[in-house]
């Protein structure tokens, strides 16, 4: 049986994307984008649940992201789950789930080139210094 691991998401920005480099060069952004859910509850109450996604550019991708998207922007991300692990400076092993995207767009009022696009048809790195194993330096995780 065939899998699928592809994730789509439409939010805003929590914060302003962080762009960094790693030891080899490559340029890879974070940030987070909030979801919100909205649903009745059995008394009749609608309330509102709001999720939130950590997401990795890396290489073109990344540098767009960095500079296009600020806090507040709507955008739409289009990527697959990575799960990753790492021993944090104390010696506990800490673990993340984030969405790496590959494709990245932006939502709401026109840039002023008009392209609000910032995915390529360029893959992001088949396994990129912060999804290795622990062969990976901890210097290469730029986050």
């Amino acid at each position: 049986m065939a899998s699928v691991n592809k994730v789509i998401l439409i939010g805003n920005l929590g914060q302003d994307p962080e762009l960094r480099y790693t030891q080899s060069g490559k340029a890879v952004t974070t940030f987070s984008i909030a979801t919100n859910e909205r649903f009745r509850t059995r008394d009749d109450e609608f309330r509102e649940r709001t999720e939130w996604h950590r997401i990795v550019a890396w290489e073109g991708t990344a540098e767009r992201c960095a500079r296009y998207l600020s806090k507040g922007n709507g955008c739409y991300v289009e990527g697959r789950l990575q799960t990753r692990e790492w021993e944090d400076k104390e010696g506990v092993k800490r673990r993340t789930t984030e969405v790496v995207a590959q494709n990245v767009q932006f939502l709401g009022g026109p840039r002023a080139d008009g392209d609000r696009s910032v995915g390529t048809s360029e893959s992001p790195p088949a396994d990129p210094p912060a999804a290795a194993g622990s062969g990976s330096a901890p210097e290469e995780i730029p986050f």
